[in-house]
């Protein structure tokens, strides 16, 4: 979560730095690719880190409403359909990857596969956290009790009215 936050500031920065240096006439061509390289990398991160914590898009409303052997059904082929699309990011991600290296950007002639690492780099992180999720599933059942509301801070008792005594 940490390197997430850290991408999305440095993206935030960066468009920063784009709009200032184009206002004052002296644009940073460089910074462009930086800031897509950022966005790009925040994103898939930003993917994986959600699937470790389990907030990511899936099917959770129908897996919280089963309880017993039919929701550690609903869980794992949750988790499978997960773990599918993670296979496939690493792969054709990787076929991606392979075939950036006959595009380069502009100006800095970098091969794209630079932007195209991210994939892979996603699908791994995602698939081993869905991984974990299985085996942590199948150990300790999938259902899990729903954080609790902090409880309400206690309020001070209500200064007694004073009478206001003037002479």
């Amino acid at each position: 979560m940490g390197l997430c936050g850290i991408l999305l500031f440095a993206f935030c920065t960066t468009v920063v730095l784009d709009i200032v240096t184009r206002t004052i006439g002296h644009p940073w061509l460089w910074l462009q690719e930086v800031t897509s390289t950022l966005f790009i990398y925040a994103i898939f991160c930003g993917a994986a880190a959600a699937t470790r914590r389990n907030d990511h898009l899936y099917l959770t409303a129908i897996a919280d409403a089963l309880h017993g052997r039919s929701r550690v059904i609903v869980e794992m082929i949750i988790r499978l359909v997960v773990l599918g699309v993670a296979i496939c990011f690493i792969w054709f991600g990787y076929l991606n990857f392979l075939r950036g290296f006959s595009s380069f950007r502009m100006p800095s002639m970098t091969p794209i596969a630079s932007l195209y690492a991210a994939i892979p780099l996603c699908g791994v992180l995602v698939a081993l956290f869905t991984v974990e999720q299985i085996v942590n599933g199948l150990r300790n059942g999938f259902e899990h009790a729903e954080p609790q509301d902090p409880p309400a801070p206690a309020t001070p008792a209500q200064p007694a009215a004073r009478e206001d005594h003037r002479p």
